[in-house]
């Protein structure tokens, strides 16, 4: 196959995956459309022939017409086993193959053949759910492909560190084909609205046969004017009540999952830090990509706070954490994060150049009772880098880690 002239790697993905490559296990990359997904496995491909100049390559995009006769496992199967090197290994990658009807059957098949090693994509949580995830258990890694963050936008854009920098990235986002368009709103926002549209009617609409668009439309635009605010589907049914708009709960939440199954926006539990348990209603959304909120909803200074917090949540998901909403009684923390038996307790703030929100802010994380790292992050700089133990870092020094907390 003939890989593009100019592919800008993300190390970080790469070296996820590089430990599993050649083992008898399905490597699944997931994440929104357009975030990267395809250019990592070029990346991968780039590398295997580097590194094995005869292996063989079998690369297979479903977006691509040239592949449109390839609808049913059986086909995949059939076509993967005729286009196979014998006496070698046949490295397969199948670009977004949740459009191959029973494509988990062809993988399971597949997978028996030992000159075989497969990679996929797909931009469908669904992918690795239920029967699905039955039928493959042990068998599959899943590797979780994100926009760009700031270090990368930096590198993709060929752009110095600069508060206009952070700027631009908090505006328009971290898809990479923004590097072929110039960083203005007319240009980004236009193309943004389309990469929205085609999220919401390909992966949401058509997939899940829904006929209530309207509905579905002002749902999102609910979410980007409470991105991170605290809700359950009976609180949205009822606001949109208000707005004549009748739905009953259950459908909210039938709504909500399929936006997240489409990597739209993410789900963020709330968990008892004294119970240690998880709550069952009330949770919170942040969108995976923020210049796609900005651009169905605009960017308004108002929404700079909740700005913030999404573009925090998302880092500390490419940063490999599991990340959950605190509560310690009546106060809340930003966010729990897991990741390899540790924790990290992060709260959000514009500022802290008032004493009362300094109070708040580093107080909720002094009522956490154990030794794990707490920092509260902040747009403003700082006289210092802690307060009574609790560390502070402002929103650059978060996103190039300047400060390693990871």
């Amino acid at each position: 196959m003939n890989l593009p002239k100019e592919i800008f790697e993300r190390p970080i993905y790469l070296d996820r995956i590089w430990p599993f490559v050649g083992k008898g296990l399905i490597k699944v990359f997931t994440g929104q459309r357009r975030v990267g997904k395809s250019y990592i496995l070029f990346q991968l491909i780039r590398k295997i022939q580097t590194d094995f100049p005869d292996a063989s390559i079998i690369y297979i995009n479903k977006e691509d017409l040239e592949f449109s006769f390839l609808n049913s496992a059986e086909e995949l199967h059939r076509f993967i086993k005729d286009k196979k090197e014998a006496g070698k290994v046949n490295y397969v990658f199948i670009d977004e193959i949740q459009d191959i009807e029973g494509f988990q059957d062809a993988l399971r098949s597949l997978l028996l053949d030992e000159e075989l090693d497969l990679y996929c994509t797909g931009s469908n949580a669904n992918l690795l759910s239920g029967d699905i995830a039955g039928l493959l258990s042990g068998r599959f890694i899943e590797i979780k492909v994100y926009s760009l963050s700031y270090m990368e936008f930096l590198h993709f854009h060929q752009l110095e560190e600069s508060d206009v920098s952070l700027q631009k990235f908090l505006k328009f986002g971290g898809l990479p084909y923004l590097r072929h368009l110039e960083l203005v709103d007319s240009v980004v926002f236009e193309y943004l609205k389309n990469i929205y549209n085609t999220i919401l009617y390909r992966d949401v609409v058509n997939r899940n046969s829904i006929r209530n668009t309207v509905f579905l439309e002002r749902l999102v635009l609910y979410l980007a004017n409470n991105t991170g605010s605290l809700f359950s589907a009976n609180k949205i049914a009822a606001f949109l009540k208000s707005q004549q708009v009748k739905i009953a709960p259950n459908q909210v939440q039938a709504f909500l999952s399929y936006l997240t199954n489409a990597f739209l926006i993410h789900k963020v539990s709330r968990f008892d830090l004294v119970g240690r348990r998880l709550f069952e209603i009330g949770d919170k959304y942040y969108f995976e990509n923020l210049g796609i909120r900005h651009g169905i909803w605009g960017f308004r200074p108002e929404d700079l706070g909740k700005i913030l917090e999404n573009a925090v949540y998302n880092q500390l998901l490419i940063s490999g954490y599991d990340v959950k909403v605190g509560v310690i009684g009546d106060r809340e923390v930003d966010f729990v994060c897991h990741k390899d038996g540790e924790t990290l307790y992060v709260q959000v703030a514009l500022s802290i150049k008032e004493p009362a929100t300094i109070q708040r802010e580093f107080g909720n994380l002094q009522l956490i009772a154990d030794n794990y790292p707490k920092v509260v992050i902040t747009l403003d700089e700082f006289d210092g880098n802690s307060f009574e133990g609790v560390m502070h870092l402002s929103l650059k020094e978060f996103l190039t880690k300047k400060m390693n907390i990871f």
